[in-house]
């Protein structure tokens, strides 16, 4: 029998990287625009091109496991990520840098989702608090750390340092996926939905550039035509995928589950409050408070910590009053750390800010773990993969729809604590989304799915 805990370590291993990868280049966009000698709206690519890459590729990972097995598209996504960093590492120009990010974020795009559907595949119902709360942790704690070792590297080396780290992290994780993770047995009888594809991928990378170029108002031609068609395209899919049902790129029945559409609402939001916060945080330490790019890293971490220090005792909550009042709890300690940040001015002690960090790392370490969790709950192991497909795409949009509404309020108001005000707003509406999730001792699934041992997924 599979052992989860040596599959969540190889995951773990490999996926770290791509998940700092993500926030780890937001405190070195001036010096990379001052290297390679690119104007900032050029130089922002570097992280937008990351971002589009994930937007194509996490939709078809259901179906790339199904043809070549989750092992081997595992240790193929991260061999193609450790090419993308080592190549950015050496690129010599903002062009090919912004090239690279595409093949880093392509071999990303594929480990995302999988790490949680091969976790979750693995281990029985029992363990699956305990597992996913180890698999939960990275992506709980690489965005927030992503900022501070970025500006640790930059405070002691080149910016190329900040993809070469991925380095030896890539080759271990490539070690134990080889030996850790038990070899699967693809299906050979899966068949893409190219016509979902080509509605999905491209619906996702143009809504999320054009929330992307939604840095002072959303009523722009190159917001709101990308939004628009992005929108059609998407509804498009939702509309075929209902139709087709198993057979689709993604199985949007997985959302018939009351745990699952929660969770992925949910998911949304903490994507929103997470990544909004942490493009506004290291700009207010530096813009507000006059700090550098390392100082702001420093700054961070103590959010990073409590994160780190709130997953034992995320588990033991959940299994001990279920997981509506631990996402509760998680949210409205995020949502109150944040209220000084909303009170602060330029003079604020510095103190009473990080204290504030502290608690609201431990929000949102608490926060993930049920949500991951729940998302689950009661699928078959079939449909974990679209479940995890949905989730992912969830939290990505959530993020960049974040990023982009608080960009728009910090550039129109010109005030930060009016942006962590609507940070708060987030919060306050995930909390109030939390009484969906299902109590302690409720029953475990309100799925209306085909359970059919027999079922095969078409695509």
């Amino acid at each position: 029998m599979t052992n989860p805990f040596r599959v969540a370590a190889a995951v773990i291993a490999g996926g770290v990287a791509v998940i700092l990868d993500s926030t780890i280049v937001a405190v070195a966009l001036h010096q990379l625009a001052t290297d390679l000698h690119a104007d900032v709206r050029t130089i922002q690519w570097v992280s937008t091109a990351y971002l589009l890459a994930l937007g194509v590729v996490i939709p078809v990972v259901g179906w790339l496991q199904g043809r070549v097995g989750a092992k081997r598209l595992w240790m193929a996504a991260l061999a193609l990520f450790l090419v993308g960093s080592v190549l950015c590492a050496f690129a010599w120009n903002a062009p090919s840098l912004i090239a690279f990010r595409v093949i880093q974020g392509a071999g990303g795009g594929a480990m995302l989702p999988l790490m949680t559907t091969m976790v979750v595949q693995a281990t029985g119902e029992a363990d699956r608090n305990r597992v996913v709360s180890v698999v939960a942790l990275p992506a709980a704690v690489g965005p927030i750390l992503g900022p501070v070792i970025g500006g640790l590297i930059l405070g002691a080396a080149s910016w190329r340092w900040l993809f070469l780290v991925n380095v030896p992290l890539c080759l271990l994780g490539l070690l134990l996926a080889w030996r850790l993770i038990p070899s699967d047995t693809p299906s050979r009888r899966v068949r893409l939905d190219a016509r979902g594809f080509a509605l999905l991928s491209p619906g996702l990378v143009v809504l999320l550039w054009g929330l992307s170029n939604a840095s002072g108002s959303f009523v722009r031609a190159d917001v709101l035509i990308p939004l628009a068609a992005g929108a059609a395209l998407l509804t498009a899919f939702v509309l075929r995928a209902v139709r087709l049902g198993p057979a689709a790129l993604v199985d949007l029945d997985v959302l018939r589950s009351r745990n699952t559409w929660a969770a992925t609402s949910l998911l949304f939001l903490s994507g929103a409050a997470l990544y909004g916060a942490m493009f506004l945080l290291p700009l207010y330490w530096q813009q507000s408070r006059g700090s550098t790019a390392l100082e702001a890293g420093l700054l961070l971490i103590p959010q990073g910590v409590g994160s780190l220090l709130s997953r034992v005792a995320a588990t033991r909550l959940l299994d001990r009053v279920g997981p509506r009042a631990v996402a509760m709890a998680g949210f409205a300690l995020v949502g109150l750390a944040t209220v000084p940040f909303a009170l602060a001015g330029e003079h604020t002690a510095i103190w009473p800010l990080m204290t504030a960090l502290f608690v609201r790392g431990l929000g949102l370490g608490i926060v993930l773990i049920p949500l991951m969790t729940v998302a689950f709950v009661g699928l078959p192991h079939e449909k974990i993969p679209h479940a995890s497909i949905v989730t992912r795409i969830a939290q990505q949009v959530g993020g960049s729809v974040g990023v982009a509404l608080l960009a728009v309020v910090l550039a129109n108001s010109g005030s930060f604590d009016v942006a962590f005000w609507w940070t708060l707003a987030f919060t306050a509406v995930a909390v109030a989304l939390s009484f969906t999730l299902p109590k302690a001792g409720e029953a475990a699934s309100h799925v209306a799915l085909d359970r059919s041992d027999d079922a095969v997924v078409r695509h």
